[in-house]
């Protein structure tokens, strides 16, 4: 059982949520590497505890794989990652990737979520 293995009180879901500047492999990349270091300096993250993230991606990105770029740029070989898209909704906002991590967090840290950019409104109660 995981709880063998972690303090499964330590264990939580992380989302956040940013926008491209377009559908190209390096305006993908700037977003990710600015999400996924948000998501670890907000939360004084080991990259070590992030046991999976899960990429979603709007319809309109499709240049290259989220995940892929999260791994090499920062090192997340033992990661779990996964890239979908996300579900088509009218209206949604354009180039949007959101991601959702399972971490360890430090004792007594406090959640934060990261919204960026253009996703800044999607949740404005965690911006």
């Amino acid at each position: 059982m995981i709880k063998d293995y972690f303090d499964i009180e330590n264990i939580a879901a992380i989302r956040g949520a940013t926008t491209s500047n377009g559908n190209t492999s390096k305006e993908i990349q700037n977003s990710v590497i600015e999400l996924t270091n948000e998501l670890i300096s907000q939360n004084s993250l080991d990259p070590k505890k992030i046991l999976s993230i899960t990429f979603t991606v709007t319809k309109d990105i499709d240049a290259c794989f989220p995940a892929s770029i999260a791994r090499k740029c920062f090192g997340l070989d033992s990661v779990a990652f996964l890239d979908c898209q996300q579900m088509y909704v009218p209206n949604d906002v354009n180039f949007c990737i959101r991601l959702m991590a399972l971490v360890i967090l430090p004792s007594g840290a406090k959640i934060n979520h990261p919204y960026l950019r253009g996703a800044s409104n999607l949740r404005t109660d965690r911006c």
